[in-house]
């Protein structure tokens, strides 16, 4: 399929992830954060991702938000649309990854919509439609206590089947272990959505090879790579930004086991490092200037700000707040330390977190990006386009070695 592939992405953390996919594979890659308005300038690309932040929220906003995009990367000559939702299929029995999904192929040429959310760089495997984390069936995995999408369920087209009356259909792997040719056979004649096994990276280059000419596709990241590599640009080649270099700071938000695994390597490393307590000051302004206060007395560089905290202590401040409200006063204070940050001179800034990453680009006023170099698989650097203040690196709580965040914000 030639003309530009273009995807949605759900949440920020993902969309870089699947930029870096997709750059990775071949593709000259651009990244906005919402959708652009008609007039925005997109330097050469063969790839368009839209990151939007319609995970979590009520789920017609979230299809309202997607057939936007949708509408905005036709304008681009997108043939091919990859709708990015998140390797551990973060959701709730409502959605949004189903109602999505029908938006979507509602407003798509029909044929059954193939899709996996394997991403084996990542840890995450699909086989006999159950979904596993690291070897750990995803039911048994930290993600069950995911503070906001605790998934309970390891079975994908059960976990499908509850947010959609669109038939699922389960290709299994000793159906790909057989070839190309079986795998085409299984998805031709098949109608809605169609979840296929996948183990390795060559069983993700079969179906991005089976996929290259369908106008829906659907998964994590791990699909996005074989289907860039299939698509691999005959352009220009890809060429490595400059690494981005100056003061750096990490901002995190993220409370999944692996972010604060990384926290405390940073601090082990004697890294500066002040908590968000929003109980202690709950208002945004005030828990900013408190942080900004704290930065300008460091002088040890790399230094960290987070509000993550661990699954009892996130318990009882959302005992003492609420969720809702918690979470808007650390989104709001995340976002007014951001700017302060850049405004004192940092030129790094390093994020973990979904929701996190969300309020930093939010308020800074990032609206795009050129994708440069990874600094950990899925996590790139993003160079704003026309704007050189400051590189951004948005992690997904879950992603990186365990020094990923003391290496990204290092000297």
């Amino acid at each position: 399929m030639t003309g530009t592939l273009g995807a949605i992405a759900d949440d920020f953390t993902g969309a870089t992830d699947v930029a870096a996919a997709f750059r990775r594979g071949g593709l000259r890659t651009l990244l906005f954060f919402g959708v652009p308005p008609e007039d925005e300038a997109t330097p050469p690309h063969d790839a368009i991702v839209i990151a939007l932040k319609s995970r979590a929220i009520p789920t017609g906003e979230a299809v309202s938000a997607s057939l936007e995009a949708l509408r905005w990367l036709r304008t681009r000559q997108a043939e091919q649309i990859y709708f990015k939702y998140c390797s551990t299929f973060d959701s709730t029995p409502r959605g949004n990854i189903g109602p999505v999904l029908d938006a979507l192929s509602q407003a798509s040429p029909p044929g059954g919509v193939v899709m996996t959310p394997s991403s084996p760089e990542h840890g995450r495997t699909q086989y006999q439609g159950h979904l596993f984390v690291g070897g750990t069936l995803l039911a048994e995995s930290p993600m069950r206590d995911h503070p906001a999408t605790p998934m309970t369920d390891s079975h994908l087209p059960r976990l499908l089947r509850a947010q959609t009356d669109t038939p699922v259909t389960l290709i299994t792997h000793d159906v790909v272990r057989r070839g190309e040719t079986a795998v085409r056979a299984a998805v031709d004649g098949t109608s809605g959505y169609v979840l296929v096994d996948a183990l390795t990276e060559e069983d993700l280059r079969l179906l991005g090879r089976v996929t290259v000419n369908s106008p829906l596709v659907a998964g994590a990241a791990g699909l996005a790579a074989g289907l860039a590599a299939a698509r691999a640009s005959t352009g220009p080649p890809v060429t490595e930004a400059p690494a981005p270099t100056g003061p750096a700071a990490v901002l995190s938000g993220s409370c999944s086991a692996r972010t604060l695994e990384q926290i405390a390597v940073m601090t082990s490393l004697g890294r500066p490092a002040y908590r968000l307590d929003p109980v202690a000051t709950p208002d945004p302004d005030g828990l900013a200037a408190e942080a900004l206060a704290w930065y300008d007395s460091q002088t040890a560089p790399g230094p960290l700000v987070y509000s993550s905290s661990s699954p009892a202590d996130l318990k009882r401040t959302h005992q003492e707040l609420g969720v809702a409200r918690s979470a808007e006063i650390l989104e709001k204070a995340t976002g007014l330390i951001a700017v302060g940050l850049v405004e004192r001179g940092v030129r790094r800034l390093v994020a973990a977190g979904g929701e996190t990453s969300g309020a930093i680009v939010t308020a800074l006023g990032v609206h795009g990006g050129v994708i440069g170099a990874e600094a950990a698989p899925g996590v790139p650097w993003i160079h704003p386009v026309g704007d050189d203040r400051s590189a951004l690196l948005l992690k997904s709580g879950n992603f990186g070695d365990l020094d990923l965040l003391a290496t990204a914000s290092g000297s």
